[in-house]
């Protein structure tokens, strides 16, 4: 029997979502890397795979906003997965980096790089805690940054040294949205840290808000050059686009006013 002539497994599908939060949906072609990558990692082809991402791009309602639609063909274990991930990040995000290491047999912290940013390690913290923090934290920027075309919100940066998986509700406060990319925006690394001491923020119509603080030291020149973005309207990402609770939540207890 050959291999695309086999049922997708859930382990299969779930491996093909994470490749669907990591490429933004245009760059998804039977060329692409990754692609080709994960088809040999998981025993599908290189076509078969492309198209499983196409399927989950039916179910995402900002692609259908932009008049994007996926492939008809998806399948009730499609639908069922994206829905797990979509309710449960944390856990499923996890899930997904375990299943694809033990496709490909390696260590499921020395196949990812470990990103540092936002990320503190505890005296004592258990060694199966750390990693799936590290682990889940370097999900969470592949998918925002992936999400924003790997560009700058504000300034259409595209340096991967210089960008930022923003968190919009601090990992601190965001028990449950922690993982989630709805809560993420993706920065250049001086409008990240402005936007994290509240400093600037984004209205529920996703225009750039700068403080009072920062508006009224016209003659600095960073702060003028931050102060020049104020009521522009930010990059809306293709994907995962942040909801409204969430962004209230930075206006109402992050925003200097």
């Amino acid at each position: 029997m050959k291999k695309d002539d086999q049922r997708w497994t859930r382990e299969q599908t779930i491996v093909a979502f994470n490749l669907y939060c990591k490429i933004p949906f245009n760059k998804v072609t039977s060329s692409h890397p990754e692609i080709i990558k994960i088809s040999k990692i998981i025993g599908r082809s290189v076509n078969s795979v492309k198209m499983k991402i196409g399927n989950f791009g039916s179910f995402d309602p900002e692609l259908k906003k932009r008049g994007i639609v996926g492939l008809a063909n998806a399948s009730k274990l499609d639908e069922v997965v994206w829905n797990d991930f979509n309710n449960n990040w944390d856990d499923l995000a996890f899930e997904s980096e375990k299943i694809l290491t033990s496709f490909d047999g390696k260590d499921l912290l020395k196949r990812e790089p470990i990103i540092e940013e936002d990320f503190c390690v505890m005296e004592g913290i258990e060694k199966e805690r750390l990693v799936k923090t590290r682990v889940n934290q370097n999900f969470f920027r592949q998918t925002v940054l992936s999400a924003h075309n790997f560009s700058c919100c504000i300034t259409g940066i595209d340096i991967p040294d210089l960008l930022i998986a923003s968190h919009i509700i601090p990992w601190s406060r965001a028990e449950k949205d922690r993982l989630n990319p709805r809560n993420g925006l993706c920065l250049n690394a001086l409008h990240d840290k402005a936007f994290d001491r509240g400093l600037m923020t984004i209205t529920t119509d996703f225009k750039i808000k700068i403080s009072p603080k920062i508006l009224a030291k016209p003659s600095v020149p960073i702060e003028k050059w931050i102060a020049s973005f104020n009521g522009k309207n930010i990059i809306i990402p293709e994907r995962f686009v942040p909801t409204f609770q969430i962004i209230e939540y930075h206006n109402k207890n992050i925003f200097q006013i």
